[in-house]
């Protein structure tokens, strides 16, 4: 059918020259007054001449548009059939790697993890990437028989559990490889969506310097129950990137120097119950959430991180145990929020933090325990602190002696 209508065009094109080759003679020959010439009269050989060959000029020039709308024409054709070939191979190649994914045997997963990974470095569309992704992760996703112990007696189970284990962490490590590529260069992986909601990470994993923009990136119900996981420099931009629920409990988070600019990150409900979570000298600049987050241990620092811009709720925020540092952390913009935050436990400090712009709110804060510090801070008092502590200060909550006078 197609080829049909091809056909049909190119002979439309070429009686469509030969009739604008006819004109232009007949064009020519009027502008040079040839009608004048009587009928016994003979051309000018050269004047004749001259005409013929504009004439088949013209027509030549119309041949040569119709090689090239031919040639436009079967590049198209190629290229879709190029197209369809490398999306056929993509196809049954995937097909041979879930096919490992899912064998009894850790070798044979461990080698269609990387050949999913291959796959969607050489997919043909965005599309096809995202799916290999999302498997990948889907297999993260999936439960798995916890850890038996040393027992002897279970000593199979566990060397099972050791092996397929080693599978997880290989998948974690080539999503952080990937995601530190540079976006729009081969293998770059960044701009995809990235699902590992409710996937335990209990090995160490590296984001050193990734970035997360124009995809959805979750961690939502995540649980960091071992080893380190850095998102060391890392960038949080344009898009959404979700920590809601997650717990860190057992493992090193780092987020020194992250810059969380423009999109929204959501550390809603998350729960810090032990290990050690670090923002030192990070920058919030976006909108960034921990409504309702617990901190009842562990150790989470927010030392000479940069509140300049957006918005950083800490909303009904529990300070029930751990500790929590803001030491010289600097608030120079946008809204910091610490609306209804309990300080029941623990300790929390703000020790030389710079109060310098923007509005830092503690109303209806609770102070009822622990220990709470803001020795050396400097700037205007948070909206709302002296009102929430009261006079006097509850123990082990610190003013700084310029503030002293303003506490009601």
């Amino acid at each position: 059918m197609r080829l049909w209508k091809v056909g049909r065009a190119l002979t439309l094109a070429f009686a469509a020259a030969v009739l604008v080759a006819s004109g232009v003679f007949y064009g020519l020959y009027r502008m040079l007054d040839v009608q004048e010439i009587g009928t016994t009269a003979k051309l000018d050989a050269k004047t004749l001449f001259d005409l013929v060959k504009l004439s088949f000029g013209v027509v030549a020039g119309a041949g040569a548009l119709v090689a090239l709308v031919v040639a436009y024409r079967r590049q198209r054709v190629d290229e879709a059939g190029a197209h369809r070939e490398a999306t056929r191979l993509h196809a049954e190649r995937f097909s041979q790697a879930v096919d490992k994914l899912g064998s009894d045997s850790p070798a044979v997963r461990l080698g269609g993890v990387h050949a999913l990974a291959g796959l969607a470095d050489d997919a043909p569309t965005q599309d096809l990437r995202q799916t290999c992704i999302d498997v990948l992760c889907a297999y993260l996703q999936l439960p798995f028989t916890p850890d038996p112990g040393d027992d002897p007696a279970h000593q199979e189970e566990r060397h099972g559990y050791l092996a397929f284990r080693k599978v997880r962490h290989t998948i974690l490590r080539l999503i952080g490889d990937h995601y530190r590529i540079p976006k729009g260069t081969h293998r770059s992986w960044q701009g995809c969506d990235l699902d590992l909601t409710g996937v335990t990470i209990d090995g160490d994993m590296d984001f050193y310097q990734a970035e997360f923009s124009g995809g959805r990136v979750s961690f939502a119900g995540a649980v960091f129950s071992g080893g380190r996981v850095s998102f060391d420099w890392a960038v949080f931009s344009d898009d959404s990137v979700i920590f809601d629920s997650a717990v860190f409990s057992d493992s090193a988070v780092s987020f020194t120097h992250a810059r969380f600019s423009d999109g929204t990150v959501s550390f809603d409900g998350v729960g810090f119950s032990g290990g050690e979570v670090i923002f030192t000298g990070a920058v919030f600049s976006g909108d960034v959430s921990f409504d309702r987050a617990e901190f009842s241990g562990g150790e989470v620092i927010f030392a000479g991180a940069v509140f300049s811009g957006g918005g950083v709720s800490f909303d009904s925020v529990v300070f029930s145990g751990g500790e929590v540092s803001f030491y010289r952390a600097k608030f120079s913009g946008g809204t910091v929020s610490f609306d209804r935050a309990e300080f029941s436990g623990g300790e929390v400090s703000f020790d030389g933090t710079e109060f310098s712009g923007g509005r830092v709110i503690f109303d209806r804060a609770v102070f009822s325990d622990g220990t709470v510090s803001f020795d050396s801070a400097t700037g205007q008092a948070p909206q709302g602190l002296l009102a929430a502590v009261g006079t006097p200060a509850p123990p082990g909550v610190v003013l700084p002696p310029s503030w002293l006078p303003f506490v009601p």
